[in-house]
C-alpha cells in the first residue's frame, strides 16, 4: 500500500467513526442543535484544506446559521444572506454542490470575493441540504488555501449532508407530531367544556343537546367569540353562583 493509500484508508476511518457518532446520535434522544454542531466539527477535521464550518438553513425563504466553528464563517455566511446571493445560497437554491476558489468567482460574486479577501478565505465548499418543500439549506466549509478543495472533499462532504438530513427529516416528523398531539389535546379539552355548558343548560331549562348547543351557537355569535370560549365562561360563571 503506497503512503497516498495510507493517508486516504486513515481519512475514512476517520469518516466512519464520525458518521457512527453523528448516528448514534440520532439513535437517542434527539438534539438537533448537539448533531448539527457536531457536524461542523468533524467536517473540518476530515475534509482536506477545510478551516471553518457552518451550516445554513432556509425556512419560508429566510437563511439562518444554525450551527458553526468560527464566529467569522457566521460572518460570512451573514454577508451573503446580506447580498441575496453566494455559494451557499446558489448550493440551497439549486440542490448541488458549490466548489470555488474565490479569486475565480470575481466577476461572479464581487462583493462575495470582497468579503472573502477580509476574512483571508481563499476557497469555499457548500453541499445542499435538500430536507422537504418548507426547508432547505447547505453544509459550507471555508478554507484559508487557495486550493479550491477537491472531488474528494466534495463526496466525503456530501456524506455529512446525507446525515443532516437525516437528523432534520427526523425533527421535522417529531416536531410535526408533537403538534398534531397538542391540537388533538386542545381538540378534546374545547370538547369537553362545551359539552359540560350543554350538560347544564339542558338540566337546568329542561332542553334537549341539540337545543342546548344552539343557545350557546348564538351566544358565541352575538358576541363574535369561540363557542369554546363561551362555553368555558358560561361554565365557571355557574361554578362561581354555586359556590
Amino acid at each position: 500500500m503506497t503512503g497516498g493509500d495510507e493517508q486516504l484508508t486513515a481519512r475514512l476511518d476517520e469518516v466512519m467513526l464520525a458518521m457512527e457518532s453523528l448516528t448514534a446520535m440520532l439513535d437517542g434522544e434527539l438534539d438537533l442543535g448537539q448533531m448539527l454542531q457536531a457536524v461542523c466539527d468533524h467536517a473540518v477535521q476530515v475534509v482536506p484544506g477545510a478551516d471553518m464550518a457552518s451550516i445554513t438553513l432556509v425556512r419560508e425563504g429566510v437563511p439562518e446559521t444554525v450551527a458553526s466553528t468560527d464566529q467569522r464563517a457566521v460572518n460570512f455566511d451573514r454577508e451573503q444572506y446580506r447580498i441575496g446571493d453566494g455559494p451557499c445560497l446558489r448550493a440551497a437554491e439549486t440542490g448541488q454542490p458549490v466548489r470555488v476558489g474565490v479569486g475565480a468567482v470575481g466577476d461572479l460574486w464581487p462583493q462575495f470575493v470582497s468579503s472573502a479577501a477580509q476574512l483571508g478565505v481563499a476557497s469555499f465548499l457548500a453541499a445542499p441540504l435538500t430536507v422537504d418543500e418548507d426547508m432547505s439549506g447547505a453544509v459550507n466549509l471555508f478554507g484559508f488555501g487557495e486550493h479550491g478543495f477537491s472531488e474528494l472533499g466534495t463526496k466525503i462532504l456530501e456524506l455529512y449532508t446525507a446525515t443532516v438530513v437525516i437528523g432534520l427529516r427526523s425533527a421535522r416528523r417529531y416536531f410535526a407530531a408533537r403538534e398534531l398531539v397538542d391540537q388533538l389535546n386542545r381538540a378534546l379539552e374545547t370538547r369537553a367544556v362545551i359539552d359540560q355548558a350543554k350538560g347544564i343548560l339542558m338540566a337546568a331549562h329542561r332542553i334537549t343537546a341539540e337545543e342546548a348547543f344552539q343557545r350557546l351557537v348564538k351566544r358565541s355569535q352575538d358576541g363574535n367569540r369561540k363557542l369554546h370560549e363561551v362555553a368555558a365562561e358560561f361554565v365557571a360563571a355557574v361554578a362561581t353562583t354555586k359556590a
